[in-house]
């Protein structure tokens, strides 16, 4: 890609925003970080001091009359702050990316979809787990017929954190759009739709464990989709002993991977894409997950299955493209709405103890 790089407005430096966005972007050709936007005076130094060439803003109002000095705003904020945001950078007619989950509610992210297309702008959503490593290994399997006509999807994002952190990502308060449903399950929600298409029904079951919580934080999701599988999904902070990343189970073989993707380990630990001779995104063999049938993993069963690379960068690099017409948009919001239709649906199930129908 060549010409002047397309400058990019990232409001919100803190997790989601220095850790993913703010390196990812900087690291894809045709993309340059212009601006950062955060009140916190930390986090202003922070951002000054890793990209010294940025300019930083104390709010979002001060964008929008020099919104012809941008080419893009990334919304990585809490999630309350989405919608208003997206709209408002819509608005001042910028293309705009926004962190999961894009709303809280479908309808709102089919609003957003709407204006962007009437405005004839991008609107796209930072679904980066569709480019983990294991993720991305299955896909191929799928594709090249491994398994045979899968059966059943199990997907875990657990973690063991049995205090709570704080913030509003536990917020009891539905306006901060937290707990774990909105959170992981957004990944693993993409992640099913992606692979086996549309849902047909959900049930759900949500828990508040911690003491002290105010939202979901053991979670467990069940979807049947229209082509007859069915996926087992498990979000949680309160897992001891974590389970396989995935299990899937087909009319051939099975497929079982554990471990997370090493991308976001690596980018909390300061380590940039392509600022190394290290492949990004690879792991070691031992890692690899194993393909069979009839014994289990854990007594030799399978064979291992080298992981592709993950690749985070990809989906900037395919932002970059569709700003320049020259590719799709990698995450529409309209996938991001069916992806809150089946959330939505989940906490209907788990709160009124029913299948919900779609």
């Amino acid at each position: 890609m060549t010409g002047t790089p397309l400058r990019v407005c990232l409001v919100g430096y803190g997790l989601a925003g220095s850790v993913f966005h703010a390196p990812l972007i900087a690291a894809t050709q045709g993309l340059t970080l212009d601006t950062v936007v955060t009140s916190n005076p930390e986090r202003q130094a922070q951002a000054r001091a890793e990209y010294p060439d940025v300019r930083v803003a104390a709010s979002a109002d001060e964008l929008w009359a020099r919104a012809d000095e941008l080419d893009l705003i990334v919304v990585a904020s809490p999630n309350k702050t989405h919608v208003p945001l997206a709209t408002a950078a819509l608005e001042a007619g910028l293309p705009v990316v926004v962190d999961k989950p894009v709303a809280g509610t479908a309808a709102e992210a089919r609003a957003l979809a709407e204006l962007a297309e009437k405005r004839g702008l991008l609107l796209s959503v930072f679904q980066n787990r569709r480019w983990d490593n294991d993720f991305l290994t299955l896909r191929r399997l799928i594709a090249d017929g491994e398994l045979g006509e899968v059966y059943r999807f199990e997907s875990r994002f657990e973690r063991w954190r049995p205090q709570l952190k704080g913030g509003w990502r536990e917020s009891g308060d539905p306006a901060e759009i937290g707990g774990l449903l909105y959170d992981l399950g957004s990944h693993v929600v993409d992640q099913a739709l992606v692979l086996f298409g549309p849902v047909t029904s959900v049930y759900a079951e949500a828990d508040v464990r911690r003491e002290g919580a105010r939202t979901d934080d053991d979670t467990f999701i069940a979807l049947t989709h229209e082509s007859g599988v069915r996926s087992h999904l498990y979000v949680s902070a309160t897992t001891a002993q974590l389970g396989p990343r995935f299990r899937v189970l087909g009319s051939k073989a099975g497929y079982v991977k554990h471990g997370l993707d090493p991308q976001e380990a690596a980018l909390r630990d300061g380590s940039r894409p392509g600022a190394s001779g290290a492949e990004w995104g690879a792991e070691p063999e031992e890692l690899w997950g194993r393909l069979g049938a009839g014994e289990s993993p854990v007594t030799g069963g399978g064979s291992p299955v080298p992981t592709l690379p993950g690749d985070y960068p990809a989906y900037y690099a395919a932002v970059a493209r569709a700003l320049h017409a020259d590719g799709p948009n990698p995450v529409t919001a309209q996938e991001a709405a069916a992806a809150l239709d089946v959330l939505e649906a989940a906490r209907r199930s788990a709160a009124e103890k029913v299948t919900v129908t779609l």
